[in-house]
């Protein structure tokens, strides 16, 4: 599966009961701006339900705790006596082998923006002087200063969730995975599949075209300014399961505004044809879902928590296809 730059787009529509030890309990100082550690279970699962038949949905969030290690025996136990497991909705392209290999030239230099431009010429002053700033806080070095805005303020923002101790590293997914492996689920899939009818032109246009990134470079840089604190509750909330102090607390829009100033392109708009892909991959999974509530007694999902707290998200469309849905406590 070939996904180009930061547009894969998974997980955009994308337990209660664990005893831990007093070590998993420990935390590092203070309750609001520092971060738990040992072993957490996450927040509880909802549970959408039709007669007798159930699907749990666990809730996946980031970036999390570094010195957080994921377990939840609530999980644990719906994965083993689950007949499926409903995948998260994706999107993405894939080519052949031999378009892969006709790729690698192009994709060479994706990051650099077009006619040898420094990031001091397209971005506002203002702006790129606080970018200096968190720039020498987080040790980014200055082979960022060539990169897209985009590029640049993905570099910058990974060193600031290191700097803070929190990563987006996808740890508990991964766990998820291979709770799925080892009791032997179907998996079923809500995936769009993304044809690319000339795979090296829509990156070389990638290459050569402009992007409307000031919007996420300039929201990353408010983000590590003001946010780093608020991401660390939202850590501690999810670790600990306090979904009624997440419900508190707004999610930043960066992803958002960065995930726009990709669809900007038109390589990546026309090329992989995204009009309507948020609409197809809902649709797809919402398909899933009644099928896995038509025909398993226990189905066990995963989505995104900012996903699973709309109340336009998915679970407004299950409740109005007449389904019993429960969030966790």
């Amino acid at each position: 599966m070939w996904r180009i730059g930061c547009i894969a787009l998974g997980a955009l529509l994308s337990a209660p009961a664990c005893a831990l030890t007093q070590a998993a309990q420990a935390v590092v100082a203070a309750p609001d701006k520092v971060l738990v550690v040992g072993q957490r279970p996450g927040p509880g699962l909802w549970k959408i339900s039709k007669g007798d038949h159930v699907l749990w949905v666990f809730a996946a969030y980031a970036p999390l705790p570094v010195q957080m290690q994921w377990r939840s025996q609530q999980v644990e136990a719906i994965v083993a006596q689950s007949q499926q497991y409903l995948a998260p909705p994706t999107a993405g392209t894939h080519v052949g082998l031999w378009k892969g290999l006709q790729l690698l030239p192009h994709v060479v230099g994706m990051r650099k923006n077009p006619g040898g431009a420094m990031l001091r010429d397209t971005v506002p002053a203002d702006v790129y002087a606080r970018w200096l700033v968190l720039k020498a806080k987080y040790g980014v070095g200055d082979e960022a200063e060539s990169e897209r805005p985009i590029f640049a303020a993905q570099t910058l923002y990974s060193a600031g969730l290191r700097h803070a101790g929190l990563s987006n590293n996808d740890d508990v997914a991964k766990a998820v995975g291979a709770l799925v492996k080892k009791n032997k689920l179907k998996v079923m899939y809500s995936n769009v599949v993304l044809e690319l009818a000339d795979p090296a032109k829509t990156l070389k246009d990638f290459k050569t075209g402009s992007i409307d990134d000031a919007a996420c470079f300039a929201k990353t840089i408010e983000t590590l300014e003001t946010d780093i604190d608020a991401m660390r509750m939202r850590a501690n909330a999810w670790a600990k399961g306090d979904l009624g102090l997440m419900r508190t607390l707004d999610f930043a829009d960066r992803d958002a505004a960065c995930k726009s100033a990709m669809e900007s392109s038109a390589a990546v708009w026309d090329g992989l044809g995204l009009q309507g892909t948020q609409r197809r991959m809902r649709k797809l999974w919402l398909e899933a879902a009644d099928n896995a509530l038509a025909n398993n007694s226990t189905t066990f999902a995963m989505l995104k928590l900012d996903t699973l707290l709309k109340t336009d998200g998915l679970m407004a469309d299950l409740q109005a296809k007449g389904y019993a849905v429960q969030a966790p406590d």
